[in-house]
This record gives structure tokens, sequence and C-alpha cells, in this order.
């Protein structure tokens, strides 16, 4: 997990991430072998995945990340 210093928030980042699926609202990713669906709110400017196709790292809110079970 990271701070962002310009904006005050926290952020929760997984590597080697891959989307598999997307809608207008969200996104489907494998994480550590698992699939998970990541609402497109909580993406965080930083991430490397944003849509199908797309691999690397994974950067999402932080608060979504607890709520979801992800850490």
């Amino acid at each position: 997990m990271s701070r962002d210093s310009d904006n005050n928030t926290h952020t929760a980042e997984f590597d080697d991430t891959r989307c598999i699926a997307e809608t207008t609202k969200a996104i489907l990713v494998v994480i550590e072998g698992g699939e998970h669906w990541i609402p497109q709110s909580v993406v965080d400017d930083d991430s490397e995945v944003y849509r199908k196709g797309d691999t690397g790292k994974l950067v999402v809110s932080e608060w979504w990340a607890l709520k979801a079970g992800l850490i």
C-alpha cells in the first residue's frame, strides 16, 4: 500500500495483474490467480491496468481493496 501525497489518499497496489474483461463500470482482473471485478471508479490514475488486455500494476483505492477483502 502507498499514500498519495498529492491528494492525501491511500492506495493499494497489485503487481502482475491482467485485465480479462471490461464494462463501462468495471474491469475483470486476475490477481494472484483469482478473478475480481473492480469498479472503474476506484482505479487510480497511477494504475497500468484500465481495460481488457492491459497487464501490469493495478492501483486502487485502499478503502475499496479492504472492503473487497483483497488486503
